[in-house]
């Protein structure tokens, strides 16, 4: 990094020439507009989808005309595009010169090269800019798009070996001029396009390293192309951008006062000035909040709101703890139904919901680290891991048959039962050694510790609580 800073400030390169780590950083930053939006405006649909479900389905052309406008408005006005503005990056006509440059003219007059130079001053550049920022961008996504839908799943199932593949794309006997049409864009997704997009791809590259050791003045091919390079904002464009600003709007009676500023021409302006603001605002919010959610002070707030609120467990179906009728807790654990395994038809061990939400069901302690099953309990997250693991203490224990006084008392297992005879009921004072229970009882493992029901994805189906 330092040879490239030491680079990059030689005497061979131009002060007001950007480094390739703004470019990326300003392309970078403009390929992540379209998905946030598209995210928003997705979530929005699922509240108001009457208005907005073709707008989503519209998104690309959406965007673009949108972005067309935008941008037009910047390169027109700032010499450069939204994003590159914001980095403080301008797009500039190149100079044709024996020689490349013309350093001493830059440091003598900055503003006579800026309005000579400047790409808002011909029609012909801020059209062919335009279709390079606007254009190029969505002509890509569709492609890749129709590349995705049309021919994707048809060559992974050729490669996969799946079954017999049938080219229903074929083109027919008598094609009418939409199915030739048709059948010429798949055939150009198939064979053309995978090496048109292998050559982008290399191209942008080598114009970046070019660029990035001086071989080159542009750092895209498209510029290339264009004619145009990206140059870092000065102090005439400032200076400029600022008598801009005060010039009055041919047409504006000055007597008008504030009805002026309801004019569309000056309502225009502002709004489309103002996404300069909206957008370090929006990333300073977004930040912000990943900050408040990860602060201590914010999760004292939390726990204190959610001190005095006692939710119900939640009721399972085909789950059954004995008559509800009945309040004594012994005799709820002996008339409780353990679940049944439907692949081992083994009944499944399982824990009774603790008498405290405070409390973890597996091992009656305080919850110290919530997590969420899938079922909806709330468990220890070590307890649970554990569990669906089929690691923990508890199972091990009632799978070697053994009784520990932490969880079980003197009237049966808590929570499952163990099938014991007649004799071991009528409550027999002599010792008895303990028999494993492998193969006659289901472990758990993979389950829910209180329903039984199997957790989808193992211990990745856990949730954990903020609290």
């Amino acid at each position: 990094m330092e040879y490239l800073s030491a680079l990059q400030s030689s005497a061979l390169t131009s002060p007001s020439k950007p480094s390739l780590f703004e470019l990326l950083s300003e392309s970078q930053l403009n390929c992540l507009l379209p998905p946030t939006l598209r995210y928003l405006l997705a979530l929005l649909t699922h509240r108001h989808p009457r208005h907005l479900l073709r707008i989503l389905n519209s998104f690309d052309e959406v965007y673009a005309l949108l972005s067309l406008v935008v941008e037009k408005y910047y390169l027109e006005t700032f010499g450069g595009g939204f994003t590159e503005n914001f980095y403080g990056l301008k797009r500039e006509k190149v100079l044709r010169v024996r020689g490349g440059e013309a350093r001493r003219t830059g440091l003598a007059v900055p503003a006579e090269l800026r309005e000579r130079l400047a790409v808002s001053t011909s029609r012909r550049h801020v059209w062919s800019n335009l279709a390079v920022m606007v254009g190029v961008p969505y002509l890509k996504r569709k492609l890749d798009e129709a590349y995705d839908v049309h021919v994707a799943p048809s060559r992974a199932l050729i490669v996969g070996g799946g079954p017999q593949y049938v080219d229903r794309d074929a083109l027919p006997s008598n094609p009418t001029w939409r199915q030739r049409w048709r059948w010429c864009c798949r055939w150009f997704l198939r064979r053309v396009y995978p090496s048109v997009n292998a050559a982008y791809y290399f191209s942008i590259l080598g114009f970046s390293l070019g660029y990035l050791f001086d071989g080159t003045k542009f750092s895209s091919p498209f510029l290339w192309l264009g004619g145009t390079r990206m140059r870092r904002l000065g102090e005439a464009d400032y200076r400029a951008f600022a008598l801009a600003a005060e010039r009055k709007i041919p047409g504006l009676d000055s007597g008008l006062g504030w009805r002026s500023i309801f004019d569309r021409r000056v309502l225009y302006a502002r709004l489309l000035s103002s996404l300069r603001i909206l957008l370090p605002a929006s990333i300073f919010a977004l930040k912000f909040l990943e900050w408040w959610h990860a602060s201590d002070f914010s999760k004292q707030l939390s726990r204190k709101a959610a001190e005095g609120l006692e939710l119900p467990p939640p009721i399972v179906s085909g789950m059954g703890y004995g008559d509800e009728k009945q309040t004594d807790a012994k005799a709820s654990k002996a008339n409780r139904d353990p679940p049944i395994s439907s692949t081992s038809y083994l009944p499944i061990l399982t824990v009774p919901p603790p008498p405290s939400s405070d409390l973890c069901p597996i091992c009656l302690h305080p919850i110290s680290n919530p997590a969420a099953c899938q079922t909806g309990y709330v468990f220890d997250y070590k307890c649970i891991f554990r569990w669906i693991e089929g690691t923990h203490e508890r199972q091990a224990a009632w799978m070697r048959g053994e009784k520990m006084s932490e969880w079980e008392d003197d009237d049966g297992e808590a929570g499952a039962g163990d099938g014991a005879d007649d004799g071991e009921k009528r409550g027999e004072v002599e010792e008895k050694t303990p028999s494993s229970r492998e193969g006659k009882w289901d472990s758990g493992k993979g389950r829910c510790a209180i329903t039984g029901r199997r957790v989808l994805g193992g211990t990745s189906g856990l949730r954990r609580v903020m609290v």
